[in-house]
């Protein structure tokens, strides 16, 4: 059965810095391009990062890039995000998503599994 499963999430002081990890089983990962999402209450979930599949190539959304890190260990079958120069503005449920492709998308539509979150709430 295909599992995807985020961890890592926790409080963490504006400024502060946290790495998210997304385990995956079930699929080989390095067939597939991983994107992170995150979700606020009363918002639409939106974009955060991906990283491609036949390559080490990412893509972040603007409120990440500079800050954010996506990576990818195949042998763990696992993806990670490293969170640095954390906002309040961050704080959310951060989804981690497989798509069997090259490259992925910035659209969440189009990813195939889904796990079910992890929180990140930042303090002030």
């Amino acid at each position: 059965q295909v599992r995807v499963v985020e961890s890592g999430g926790g409080l963490v002081q504006s400024g502060g810095s946290l790495r998210l990890s997304c385990a995956a089983s079930g699929f080989t990962l390095d067939w597939y391009a991983v994107g992170w999402f995150r979700q606020a209450p009363g918002e639409d979930r939106k974009f955060v990062a991906r990283v491609f599949r036949d390559y080490d190539s990412t893509d972040y959304a603007d409120s990440a890039e500079g800050r954010f890190t996506i990576s990818r260990d195949n042998a763990k079958s696992t993806v990670y995000l490293q969170m640095n120069k954390v906002k309040p503005e961050d704080a959310a449920t951060y989804y981690c998503a497989a798509q069997n492709s090259a490259f992925g998308s910035r659209f969440a539509t189009e990813y195939h599994y889904w796990g079910q979150g992890t929180q990140v709430t930042v303090s002030t």
